[in-house]
């Protein structure tokens, strides 16, 4: 049986290997390594290699698809029957929720207005200081899977209050569910977004949910692009009333004429909260784990539902 992996260095990740396994590195669509006839186990490209989806069709033997991602939104309409989609859940967890914890800290303690303001080599102290402080503030996280437990953990020392929103509550956790947003979302001074991309949450943050927040909220996406109305976002942040730290956005890449990008209560990063050194040996671990199941017939980690 064949195995592709998108990267030359992740050959000696893997480990050992039986013989009658061969590794090859397919990281352009355009230049395949050999014929996909006999291509059983397949981890995709990764962010910033080309889209090679549309090579689910010409893969007559697979059998397992291992993304490196934790969503999996742009695969599972596209699994053909028969093939087991895996995502990356718990690999990003420790990367995304330093991201949020740093947008958050940065935003509140005014970073992107001093770094301006260092650009022109000014020392200024006016009009941002005295700036917020996380101390004492309510983190509203929609979304309590392993990153949003993550992101908790990690806020916790900062003496804040925390509330974690999931689809069913977990009480023995202290979860609750999605359904008491509307009563907890006013309360809130932080708002994180961590829920995968669905058909339930695909468009969560509209107008109504943005206009709930309080004045001098802040809300930080860290899930998907479209789990946000970007007109109604727009619209909301162009007041002034409320502040972002983005992640991603909706068009994804923002466009560089984008309106949003120059608004100065809104800070962006190009959809890099996951991506840190340790992502690449952190990703071939689980891919080494979840193939040696396989060879042994055993269930797979991390399974999606795909419908087919």
């Amino acid at each position: 049986m064949k195995v592709w992996i998108p990267h030359k260095t992740g050959i000696p990740l893997l480990g050992e290997l039986p013989d009658s396994v061969v590794v090859e590195v397919a990281d352009d669509p355009e230049k395949l390594p050999s014929s996909p006839d006999g291509v059983e186990f397949w981890l995709p490209t990764f962010l910033g290699q080309p889209d090679a989806r549309h090579l689910l069709s010409a893969m007559p033997d697979l059998r397992v698809v291992q993304l490196p991602s934790a969503g999996a939104e742009a695969w599972v309409d596209r699994m053909p029957a028969g093939v087991t989609l895996c995502n990356g859940r718990g690999l990003h967890d420790s990367s995304t929720a330093e991201w949020v914890v740093t947008g958050i800290l940065s935003q509140l303690r005014a970073f992107p207005s001093f770094l301006r303001a260092q650009d022109r080599g000014v020392w200024t102290t006016e009009p941002y200081l005295p700036t917020e402080e996380l101390a004492g503030k309510r983190v509203l996280i929609i979304g309590a899977g392993s990153i949003g437990s993550a992101v908790a953990a990690r806020l916790a020392p900062f003496e804040v209050e925390l509330t974690l929103l999931a689809r069913t509550a977990r009480p023995a956790e202290g979860v609750r569910a999605v359904t008491e947003l509307p009563r907890l979302l006013p309360a809130a001074d932080i708002v994180v977004l961590l829920v995968p991309l669905t058909a339930e949450t695909r468009g969560l943050v509209d107008a109504r949910f943005l206009t709930a927040m309080r004045d001098g909220a802040m809300l930080v996406n860290a899930a998907r692009g479209p789990v946000v109305d970007s007109v109604a976002l727009f619209a909301e942040l162009s007041t002034g009333r409320i502040s972002a730290v983005l992640d991603v956005t909706d068009p994804e890449p923002l466009p560089p004429g984008d309106p949003l990008w120059h608004l100065p209560n809104v800070l962006i990063t190009p959809h890099v909260g996951a991506q840190v050194q340790g992502l690449l040996p952190r990703v071939y671990r689980l891919v080494a784990a979840q193939l040696r199941r396989y060879l042994a017939g055993e269930p797979l980690r991390n399974q999606v539902a795909h419908g087919r």
